[in-house]
C-alpha cells in the first residue's frame, strides 16, 4: 500500500477541503447512528400496551434521569413513555417520526457536503499527480526516451491517471465516509448486546478474507490490462506516423493483423479483470445477506430464551443494517482501489526514475562563452549503465558494443567553426548531444572558457546554444510561437527581424494569417525547407553564443538547401559554431574540418589541406563528386 499512501500525500495541499469533509462525513454518521437510539423507543411505543406505559411512568422519574447520561436510550423511552401518557400515542409517533426524519435529512445534507468539499480535492489531486509525472517526463534525459515507447509513456500519463482517478480518488468519499457510520454503529450494537456483536464480527472477519483475497487479484490483473494499453497506444502512435510507409508498402493487412492481436489481448486481459471486479458486488451481498441470516438466527434463539428482548433485537438488526450499506460501499472501494493500483504503480515507477544528468549544488555561472569549447580526452560508451540513463546509439554504433568515443580532444575558438565528418556511427552525433549535457561523458571532459559542463548550471549553459537539427522540430501552434518558444519578452519586430535572417519572412507573409498560421502537427503544413527556415529563425532569436548544426540540410532539395544555407551562413556569422553535414559542400569555408573514424580523430584541417592529404577527407569528396 506504499503507492497508495504516496498519493494520499498529495491530499496535504488541500488540508481545509479534507477537513470539511471529514467533518461532514462525521456528522453524516452521527446522524445516521441518531436515528438508531429513536427506533427503540419508537418500537416501545408500538408494542407496550396502555397498562404497560402506565406502569413504567410509576417508577421513580428522578433516578432514571439521573442516569441519563450514562444510557441515553433509557432516558429517551423513559421521556418518550411520559410524554405519551401526557399528549397521546399518536401525536408523539409523529414526533417520533418527524425526528427520525429529520435525522435521515441531515445525514444527507452533510453527506453532500462531504461530496462537494471532495470534488476539487479529488480533481486537484489528478491535476498535481500528472502535473507531476509530466515534469518528471521532462527532467529525464533523452536516453530514457530512446529506450522507452512513447505510445506507453502517453498511456501513463493518461489512461493510467485516469484510471486511478475513476478507480482510486472517486472512492476517497466512502474510505472517509463508511468508517465513521460503522464505528458509530458498532458501538450502538456493542452497547445492545457485546454477544450478538462478537458473533457479528467473526463472520465480517471471514468475509474481509474472501474479499482481501479477490482484491490482490485485481490489483495483479489491472496492471496487466494497463501495460497491454500502452503497447495499444504506442502501436497507434507508430501506425500513424508512418502512415505513408505503411501505404506505400501495401502494409495495411500487416498492419491492422498486428494492432488486431494486441486489441484482442487487451479485450480478453479487460474480461477478466471486469469478470474479478463485477464478482466484487454479488460475492459482498451474498456474505451480506448470508451473515443476516445467521444473526438472524442466533438473536431469535436469545428472544425466546429469554436472554433479549425483540425490540432490542430489532434495534439492533436496524444498527447491523447500517453497517451493511457502509460495509458494501467500502469494500467495493477496496476492490477499486486494487484495480487502479495497477496504474498507480505504472506512474509511480515513472516518477521514481533517478535522472543521471544532475547539476552539482552550487554551479558556476555562465553568462558569455569568452575563449570558447574545449573537449579533452573525450570518452563515451552507450553501454555505461544498464537502467536507460544512457543514450540510445545509432544501428551501426549500437552494432559495435565498444566506446563511440575513444579519447578525442579538439577546441572550437569563440567565433570559428569547426565541422565534423565521417561514417555513419563515427560519434558526430554523439559529440552533438554532449556539448548542451544531453549525456554525460564517461571521461574526459567538455570546457567552456575552462569551466567543466557539469560544474555549470544546465540552464546557463543551455541558453548558450541554439540547435538547428536535421529533423526540424515543430509544434503545432503558430509560426510565431514556434519561434518565440520558451523565450520572454519578444517584441513581433524581433520575430519578423529573424524570420528575415532565417529567409522565412517571404513565405511566412503569404500565408493569409502570416505569422498567426497555424502549422499543424510537427508543422505538417509546411514544406521540409520551410520548417527548417523557421527552426533556424527561432535559433536567430535566441542569438545563442555557440550553435549546434546537425546536418541541418540533409533532408532537403536543391533549392530549400540554397535558401537554408544561405540561411546558415548569416547564423553562424561571428558565433562559435559546431557543425555536422553528410553534404560535405556545406563546410568547405569552415575553420577546421575534423574527420572521425570509429572514435578516433583520423584527420584534421581546413578544406584545401586535408583535400592536399589525399586521405580519407578526399575519398569522401570524391564519392559526393565534388
Amino acid at each position: 500500500m506504499t503507492n497508495f499512501r504516496r498519493l494520499l500525500a498529495y491530499l496535504s495541499r488541500y488540508r481545509g477541503l479534507v477537513s470539511l469533509a471529514i467533518i461532514s462525513n462525521i456528522l453524516t454518521a452521527v446522524f445516521t447512528v441518531i436515528s438508531i437510539p429513536l427506533l427503540k423507543p419508537f418500537l416501545d411505543i408500538l408494542f407496550k400496551s396502555e397498562a404497560e406505559l402506565n406502569a413504567a411512568a410509576t417508577e421513580d422519574n428522578e433516578e432514571i434521569a439521573l442516569e441519563s447520561a450514562e444510557n441515553l436510550e433509557l432516558f429517551l423511552s423513559n421521556q418518550i413513555t411520559d410524554w405519551v401518557l401526557e399528549f397521546g400515542r399518536e401525536t408523539i409517533l409523529g414526533y417520533v417520526c418527524l425526528a427520525i426524519l429529520a435525522a435521515f435529512l441531515l445525514k444527507n445534507l452533510f453527506r453532500y457536503l462531504a461530496l462537494f468539499f471532495m470534488a476539487p480535492v479529488r480533481n486537484g489531486v489528478i491535476r498535481d499527480l500528472r502535473m507531476g509525472l509530466y515534469d518528471k517526463l521532462l527532467s529525464l534525459p533523452l536516453a530514457y526516451f530512446n529506450e522507452s515507447r512513447k505510445g506507453d509513456l502517453m498511456a501513463r500519463l493518461t489512461s493510467d491517471v485516469q484510471e486511478v482517478e475513476s478507480s482510486i480518488l472517486n472512492v476517497l468519499e466512502a474510505i472517509f465516509r463508511e468508517p465513521f457510520i460503522i464505528i458509530g454503529a458498532l458501538a450502538f450494537m456493542i452497547y445492545v448486546s457485546p454477544t450478538l456483536t462478537g458473533f457479528v464480527f467473526l463472520l465480517i472477519i471471514f468475509t474481509g478474507v474472501v474479499i482481501g483475497g479477490i482484491g490482490k487479484r485485481l490489483k495483479r490483473a489491472s496492471g496487466e490490462v494497463q501495460e497491454k494499453l500502452g503497447d495499444i497506444v504506442s502501436r497507434t502512435e507508430e501506425s500513424l506516423g508512418g502512415l505513408r510507409i505503411i501505404k506505400s508498402f501495401g502494409a495495411e493487412e500487416y498492419t491492422r493483423s498486428s494492432f488486431g492481436r494486441l486489441n484482442n489481448d487487451y479485450k480478453n486481459l479487460l474480461t477478466r479483470l471486469l469478470w474479478r471486479r463485477d464478482l466484487s458486488s454479488p460475492l459482498t451481498e451474498f456474505l451480506g445477506i448470508a451473515t443476516v441470516a445467521l444473526l438472524l438466527w442466533y438473536g431469535s434463539r436469545q428472544v425466546f430464551s429469554g436472554d433479549l428482548e425483540a425490540g432490542t433485537f430489532i434495534a439492533f438488526i436496524f444498527a447491523f443494517y447500517n453497517v451493511i450499506d457502509p460495509a458494501k460501499n467500502f469494500s467495493k472501494a477496496w476492490y477499486n482501489v486494487q484495480k487502479g493500483l495497477g496504474g498507480l504503480e505504472r506512474i509511480h515507477y515513472v516518477m521514481d526514475l533517478q535522472n543521471e544528468i544532475v547539476e552539482v549544488e552550487n554551479p558556476l555561472p555562465l553568462k558569455e562563452v569568452g575563449s570558447g569549447v574545449a573537449i579533452k580526452v573525450a570518452r563515451f560508451s552507450y553501454q555505461q549503465e544498464t537502467n536507460g540513463s544512457a543514450p540510445s546509439p545509432t544501428s551501426e554504433e549500437r552494432a559495435s558494443n565498444n566506446e563511440v568515443l575513444k579519447g578525442i580532444s579538439f577546441q572550437i575558438p569563440k567565433g570559428k567553426v569547426v565541422a565534423l565528418v565521417g561514417a555513419s556511427g563515427a560519434g558526430k552525433s554523439t559529440i552533438a548531444d554532449l556539448l548542451p549535457r544531453f549525456y554525460d561523458l564517461t571521461g574526459g571532459s567538455i570546457e567552456i572558457d575552462g569551466k567543466d559542463i557539469r560544474q555549470v548550471s544546465l540552464r546557463d549553459l543551455r541558453d548558450r546554444m541554439g540547435i538547428v537539427s536535421q529533423e526540424a522540430i515543430l509544434f503545432n501552434d503558430t509560426i510565431y510561437n514556434n519561434i518565440v518558444f520558451g523565450q520572454k519578452n519578444v517584441t513581433p519586430q524581433q520575430v519578423e527581424e529573424a524570420a528575415r535572417v532565417a529567409n522565412a519572412h517571404d513565405f511566412i507573409s503569404s500565408f493569409p494569417n502570416g505569422y498567426q498560421t497555424n502549422i499543424g502537427d510537427r508543422g505538417g503544413k509546411l514544406s521540409g525547407g520551410q520548417r527548417q527556415r523557421v527552426t533556424i529563425a527561432r535559433a536567430i532569436l535566441r542569438d545563442p553564443d555557440i550553435l549546434i548544426l546537425d546536418e541541418a540540410t540533409s533532408a532537403l532539395d536543391s533549392e530549400s538547401e540554397k535558401l537554408v544555407q544561405q540561411a546558415l551562413q548569416k547564423l553562424m556569422e561571428n558565433r562559435t559554431a559546431l557543425v555536422i553535414a553528410h553534404r560535405l559542400s556545406t563546410i568547405q569555408h569552415a575553420d577546421e574540418i575534423i574527420v572521425l573514424n570509429e572514435g578516433h580523430i583520423i584527420e584534421r584541417g581546413r578544406h584545401a589541406e586535408l583535400l592536399a592529404k589525399d586521405g580519407a577527407y578526399r575519398k569522401l569528396v570524391e564519392l559526393q563528386g565534388l
